[in-house]
């Protein structure tokens, strides 16, 4: 799966994307994840991205011209279209269900805006989704830009260790996750849960849904709702 992103912050995100389970499935090529500089594409002598806004208002906004540009420097020599995202606190928020709707394309442009956003005319010329990462503002899109390429790309097949490890955790089936134990047995006297050492798979799945449930219903009561309303 490819993943362009255009940044103003290219070193940033490519920090943390060379990093653990993501940065060896980039190095394994299972995960193609290029950056562009958008100041690299700018045509004004002194590299500048942004401009005043029309009409006036605080801060700066970002200009059409070099964003532009990086989209087409990309997509010029592709015959189809990439889905293009642009992070956003005005979009979709994202959700395990988009995560997974957004796993079946091939390849993801992923726009950062920064300052006070970006021209609209870019939005409405190229930009196919607005996503948000929550109802609150950051200062520029590179950290949701950096979940939504961890959240997404940990599911395509190779990534994980086992290939079905992520359809058993946190909202892929609409619940929390069951609590999980490791060595040793007793500690800070606590024990792990007889039902974990029985050996018998099929009680410890029932005992990991009913888990699963309580969890869900204690912690995230919107969910449990969403959760029984889909089992009706």
């Amino acid at each position: 799966m490819r993943f362009d992103i255009l940044t103003l912050f290219p070193d940033s995100v490519n920090l943390f994307l060379n990093e653990s389970i993501i940065g060896r499935a980039r190095k394994n090529g299972l995960l193609d994840i290029r950056t562009y500089n958008i100041r690299d594409f700018s045509k004004n002598k002194h590299k500048k991205v942004d401009d005043y806004p029309y009409g006036g208002g605080t801060g700066l906004v970002m200009t059409v011209q070099p964003i532009y540009d990086a989209y087409k420097h990309i997509t010029d020599e592709l015959s189809y279209k990439p889905r293009v995202v642009y992070m956003s606190p005005q979009g979709r928020v994202l959700e395990q269900k988009l995560a997974i709707e957004l796993i079946q394309e091939e390849h993801i442009i992923v726009l950062c805006g920064h300052y006070e956003g970006i021209d609209e005319r870019i939005i409405d010329e190229i930009v196919d989704d607005e996503i948000s990462i929550g109802d609150y503002v950051l200062t520029g899109g590179e950290l949701p830009a950096m979940v939504l390429v961890d959240c997404i790309g940990r599911m395509v097949p190779g990534v994980l260790p086992a290939e079905d490890a992520y359809i058993h955790e946190s909202h892929f089936n609409g619940l929390l996750e069951y609590p999980h134990y490791t060595r040793p047995t007793n500690i800070l006297d606590r024990s792990v849960p007889e039902i974990l050492l029985s050996g018998h798979h099929k009680n410890i799945e029932k005992w990991r849904l009913e888990e699963s449930i309580e969890r869900t219903k204690n912690k995230r009561p919107d969910l449990y709702k969403k959760y029984t309303e889909n089992k009706k």
